[in-house]
Formats: structure tokens, C-alpha cells, sequence
């Protein structure tokens, strides 16, 4: 999709916002269980299913096939992409909300990310890719959205301090009624959560607390994602675990058995 076809979309989303409320009834984990197991699904995505429980997150945040969607940071792994940006292209849209160049580091997955949507268009042709960093950017049309979506970044906007500009992004992309959806390492309750936040855990209680501050409304929580044998103890933080196994080759086995952190799930909603 070019430059003028992605404007002339921002605008038939702007225009079109009102005429379509928020939509709040979720479908069916049993919906997303056949998508999984699609021939274009990458192995090492694939391989995370066990750990990060696509199928019941997605019918918890309520998404359906009509619904836009905006993902933050899918990045050129597109672990949610795969999945949602076919589904969602007859009836929906899928939006990737996706770097802004401001952060070279980032520029080379980015690069590689809209590549891989130029190169599979039968899958991605229709995905709009929008900057995002902070408040800085419009994600979306205002009003236009009826979900926004994030997975395991709430630590990395509180750490860097862009969190409330953040979240002020997503509330104004979203219709009123719209759902926030926001998966992340789920910290301790003995400790603070500046003890915490280096180590990529949040505490729920305080995710919720910030999140609210912002104007959204909690809905609803989902264990959907939850690891009681992650101890959240460990020298690398939730990077000690897998996939990053920051600590590579030592005491592995012992951190595969642990598997994926321990993460909540909520749902918020704009008022």
C-alpha cells in the first residue's frame, strides 16, 4: 500500500468512526484455535503458542472479523500479525503501529518488517502501518479504532518514562466503548516496583493503577497467560527465560522447564 492509498484510508477511517460503535461481543477461543495451525504460521512462532495462549487472549480482548485492530510494535516477528492480518483483511483491518525512525537501533526490523509485508501480499496487502513512539504520532484516526492491542511493552514505556504518552496514543485512536488490550511480565507484590522494573516486571496492581490514570476503565483480567513456576527471582530478569535465555547454554534446562514468564492480561475499556 503506497503513501496516498494510506491517507486516503486514515481519512475513510476518520469518516467512518461514528457510524460503527465499539463492538463488545467476543467471540470464541474455538474461532482462533484453526488459524493457528495455517501453512504461512512461521515455526518459531509457532513454537510459542504453548506459552503465550493466542487463541483465548484474542477472544478475551473481544476481537472479531470486522473489528480494527491496532497492534503496537508487532515488529518484523509478527507473532500476532500472522495471525490477525489475515483474518481481519476481508472484514476488518489490521493496523501494525510499528517504528518511527526516531530510534535507529530499531530501524533494521522495521526495514525487514515492511519487507515481509511486501513480499506476502495474498497475507498482508491490506495492513496499514502506522509510526508510533509515545504520543508523538497518530496511530490511528481519532475515534477510528475498536481495539488496541500490546503485548509485553508496558515495561519498556514505563523504564523509558513514555508511559501516560503513550497510553494517551491509544485512547485517543480509539472509539468510545474501544478495547485496550495489554499483556505483560507480571511482577511481585513484595516488592516495589522500582525494585522491579529493570528486571521487565510489572506489578498487575500498579499496571492498573497507571493504565486508569490515563481514563481507561478496567473490564475485565484473564489468567490466560499466568506461570506459577516463574519465581520472577532470576539473576537476567524475565530475559533469563526463554526465548532470550540471556544467560545462553548455563542452568537452561532448568529455565526451559519454567518456560515463558508469568504475564496478566487485561482488558480495558474508553469510556
Amino acid at each position: 500500500m503506497n503513501v496516498l492509498s494510506h491517507r486516503l484510508l486514515f481519512w475513510a477511517l476518520a469518516l467512518s468512526a461514528s457510524l460503527y460503535p465499539a463492538l463488545a461481543q467476543p467471540v470464541s477461543a474455538d474461532t482462533f484455535k484453526p488459524l493457528l495451525s495455517a501453512s504461512y504460521r512461521s515455526p518459531g512462532n509457532v513454537a510459542r503458542d504453548t506459552h503465550r495462549h493466542p487463541a483465548e487472549t484474542l477472544a478475551f480482548f473481544g476481537i472479531r472479523p470486522d473489528s480494527t485492530v491496532v497492534e503496537i510494535l508487532p515488529g518484523s516477528g509478527g507473532y500476532y500479525m500472522e495471525i490477525l492480518a489475515p483474518w481481519l483483511k476481508d472484514k476488518g483491518l489490521y493496523i501494525a503501529a510499528n517504528r518511527d525512525g526516531s530510534q535507529p537501533q530499531y530501524q533494521a526490523d522495521h526495514d525487514k518488517l515492511l519487507q515481509r509485508l511486501v513480499k506476502e501480499p495474498g497475507l498482508y496487502g491490506k495492513v496499514l502501518v502506522t509510526p508510533f513512539r509515545a504520543d508523538r504520532h497518530a496511530i490511528a484516526p481519532a475515534g477510528s479504532a475498536d481495539m488496541v492491542i500490546s503485548f509485553r511493552n508496558l515495561h519498556n514505556w514505563m523504564e523509558q518514562g513514555e508511559l501516560q504518552e503513550s497510553l494517551k496514543a491509544f485512547y485517543l485512536a480509539l472509539k468510545p466503548g474501544g478495547i485496550l488490550g495489554i499483556v505483560d511480565h507480571r511482577g511481585r507484590t513484595d516488592q516495589t516496583q522500582a525494585q522491579q522494573t529493570a528486571s521487565g516486571y510489572v506489578r498487575q496492581d500498579v499496571a492498573i493503577a497507571l493504565i486508569e490514570q490515563a481514563g481507561f476503565k478496567l473490564q475485565a483480567s484473564s489468567e490466560a497467560n499466568a506461570n506459577p513456576k516463574d519465581s520472577k527471582d532470576h539473576p537476567e530478569g524475565v530475559w533469563t527465560l526463554p526465548p532470550s535465555y540471556r544467560l545462553k547454554d548455563k542452568d537452561r534446562e532448568k529455565y526451559a522447564a519454567i518456560g515463558e514468564s508469568d504475564r496478566f492480561t487485561l482488558r480495558f475499556v474508553k469510556p
